[in-house]
C-alpha cells in the first residue's frame, strides 16, 4: 500500500498548455461529463463521513478511508475542476457546485447504507466499479491528451480503491457468513442504483449555471443526460466492468464457467442499459 500512495500522482503533473482550447470548448459532451463529475468527486467528504461512522470500530478500514480514499477522492474533484476552469473559464464553477451540495447532501446519509459491513463492502466494490467504468470511457472517449491522462490516473485509483474494498469484503464475508445469494442481491440493487441520482443531481446544477434558460426543461435536461450516458457507454468496456462486478461472488471456475453467460446478460441489462 505505501508504494502506491508514495507515487501518487499531483495535480501539478498535468500540463493544461498542451490542450487545444479552441477545439475542446466546443465540445458540449465533454464539458457535461467533467463538470458533473468534478461536482460529484468534490462531495466525497460527505459520503467518507458516513463510512467512518459506520465502520467505526475497525480501525484498519476508518484509518484507509480517512488518510488515503477520501483525500484521493478530493483530489479527483479538484483535478477535475481545475480542467472545468482552464477550458471554460466563464463558468461559475462555484455558484453551481454550491446548489449541487445543498441537494447532494440529503442523498448522504447512513441509513442507506447496506444493512450489514460485508454487504457494504460489496456495494462499494460496485461503485468503485462504476467509477472506473467511467472515466476509462471517458479516457476512450476523448482525443484531448491531457483529459485522457487525467481520466486514466482516475481511473487507476479507482481500481485501486476496488482492491481496498475487495479485500476488506473477504474479511466481513468470512465473519458474516455471507452467501452469494445475499452477495448477489446486493451487487444487483447497488448496480441498479449507479445512474440514479448523484449523477442527476450533478447534471441538473450543472445546467441551471451553464445554461439557466434551460433548467426548468425537463425534456432538455434528460434527452442531455441519455446523451451523456450514450457516450460512456460506447466506450465502455463490457468485459472488465462485468469481471470486477462478479468478482465479490468468488464462484469456483466450473461454476463461473456454466452461469456466466446468464449473469453477464443480467449484469449488461442492470449495468449497460
Amino acid at each position: 500500500m505505501a508504494g502506491h500512495e508514495a507515487a501518487h500522482w499531483k495535480i501539478e503533473d498535468l500540463d493544461f498548455s498542451r490542450i487545444a482550447l479552441e477545439e475542446v470548448r466546443r465540445d458540449e459532451n465533454l464539458f457535461y461529463l467533467v463538470a458533473s463529475a468534478s461536482f460529484i468527486e468534490s462531495g466525497s467528504d460527505l459520503y467518507t463521513q458516513n463510512l467512518v461512522d459506520f465502520f467505526r470500530g475497525d480501525d484498519e478500514v476508518t484509518a484507509w478511508l480517512t488518510h488515503h480514499w477520501e483525500p484521493e477522492e478530493l483530489q479527483h474533484g479538484r483535478a477535475l475542476r481545475a480542467y472545468v476552469a482552464h477550458v471554460w473559464p466563464e463558468f461559475d464553477w462555484e455558484t453551481a457546485y454550491r446548489g449541487f451540495l445543498e441537494e447532494y447532501a440529503s442523498y448522504c446519509k447512513i441509513e442507506l447504507l447496506a444493512p450489514t459491513r460485508g454487504l457494504e463492502m460489496t456495494a462499494r466494490c460496485v461503485v468503485e466499479t462504476g467509477t472506473a467504468s467511467y472515466y476509462r470511457a471517458m479516457a476512450r472517449g476523448t482525443a484531448e491528451p491531457v483529459l485522457r491522462d487525467l481520466a486514466n490516473l482516475i481511473a487507476a485509483d479507482e481500481v485501486s480503491h476496488y482492491k481496498h474494498f475487495y479485500r476488506f469484503f473477504r474479511r466481513y464475508r468470512h465473519e458474516e457468513r455471507l452467501g452469494r445469494l445475499r452477495v448477489l442481491g446486493t451487487i444487483g440493487r447497488r448496480t441498479l442504483e449507479l445512474k440514479s441520482e448523484d449523477a442527476d443531481c450533478a447534471i441538473r446544477h450543472v445546467v441551471r449555471t451553464r445554461s439557466p434558460e434551460c433548467a426548468g426543461d425537463t425534456a432538455f435536461v434528460q434527452k442531455l443526460s441519455a446523451r451523456l450516458n450514450s457516450t460512456v457507454r460506447t466506450n465502455l468496456s463490457a468485459g472488465a466492468t462485468l469481471k470486477m462486478l462478479m468478482r465479490p461472488l468468488e464462484l469456483p471456475a466450473g461454476v463461473q464457467t456454466v452461469i456466466q453467460y446468464p449473469i453477464r446478460q443480467f449484469m449488461e441489462h442492470v449495468f449497460l442499459r
